[in-house]
């Protein structure tokens, strides 16, 4: 297993665990709903995070909590449960529930935190840009201090909206962050025949704006203080910045893909760089934390992400009248 080569930060032991524990969340909570899927207890596709999870905890925890904002993506349970959504909202959301988080009508690909910053995923690819630069400029109208991370696959670098977004994103000098979790496939195509450069962060210099590479997505730390120093850039008022970081999803693209189009050998490779895993051993080769300490936070997540199927399955379908609530802004 691959070893985290960065040093300690002075993050807290609080805040080290915290961030665990956020990880674990993402592996049960998606590992659970995987489950649920083939119970047919949940409708329509839905997307998995699994293998990625230090390259969505590691951004988000770079951010003020409560405060920035994110745009996400249709691969967008690691974003949302990174940035503390409830649980239980989001279970019951996946299921179509009226206790969900956007009362059961957005599904997996449509989680929504509007209170803690989370304005929304989007089915569609690359999709979430235009919002993001739009609420970027709005933090630079009215001065709020604020900045927004725009998360999307590798996948979404080849849309149009991408570069319309970040070359209007450059001439206005917007608070906002690109951020490209490259999973090295776009469904079943490998990101490597489908553009001619070595990696998405490289066209950065076309647009005029800075472009910053995370080697190892895997390495919790590595995303985490690269995020720290690119967030308190953008925050400076010095512009949009374009990131990416390499990763790798576990499953295939979604609960109908089995991902034939990869060999066994691959998968077994990445999951032996398992950013949980790695992170567990970091958290105890440099006496960050106890085997106890540890195994409470492993049990609890475990525990919470249960509790929110018992929520989820004994919360009350929607309305058919609801179909026709929250059409209109008020």
């Amino acid at each position: 297993m691959a070893k985290t080569k960065s040093k300690k930060t002075e993050l807290t032991k609080e805040k080290m665990l915290h961030m665990h524990r956020l990880m674990l969340d993402i592996r049960n909570f998606d590992s659970k709903v995987n489950r649920l899927v083939k119970k047919g207890k949940i409708p329509g596709m839905t997307h998995f995070s699994i293998g990625e999870e230090a390259a969505n905890v590691g951004a988000v925890a770079a951010i003020k909590q409560g405060f920035d904002l994110i745009t996400s993506n249709h691969r967008g349970h690691g974003q949302s449960i990174a940035l503390e959504i409830d649980l239980n909202g989001m279970m019951a959301e996946i299921m179509g529930k009226a206790t969900g988080t956007c009362k059961g009508k957005g599904g997996s690909m449509h989680i929504a935190d509007l209170d803690n910053g989370n304005l929304g995923a989007n089915g569609i690819v690359g999709g979430g840009m235009g919002m993001a630069i739009g609420a970027a400029l709005t933090q630079k109208m009215k001065n709020t201090g604020k900045i927004v991370v725009c998360f999307f696959g590798d996948g979404a670098v080849n849309e149009g909206t991408f570069h319309e977004t970040l070359n209007m994103a450059s001439i206005w000098n917007l608070p906002v962050i690109f951020y490209s979790i490259n999973n090295m496939y776009g469904i079943s195509t490998p990101i490597k025949d489908m553009i001619n450069i070595d990696y998405n962060y490289q066209r950065a210099s076309a647009y005029g704006v800075p472009g910053h590479f995370i080697e190892d997505g895997n390495d919790l730390m590595a995303v985490y203080n690269k995020f720290e120093e690119i967030v308190q850039y953008v925050r400076d008022g010095n512009g949009p910045v374009l990131v990416e970081s390499i990763t790798y999803r576990w499953l295939g693209h979604s609960t109908s893909d089995p991902g034939k189009y990869r060999t066994k050998e691959e998968v077994d490779e990445w999951k032996m760089k398992d950013p949980i895993a790695r992170f567990r051993d970091y958290l105890l080769e440099n006496k960050i934390a106890t085997e106890k300490e540890i195994s409470d936070v492993e049990a609890s997540s475990m525990e919470a992400v249960e509790e929110s199927v018992k929520f989820a399955l004994s919360s009350p379908e929607p309305t058919l009248e609801s179909a026709f609530e929250d059409i209109f802004a008020d």
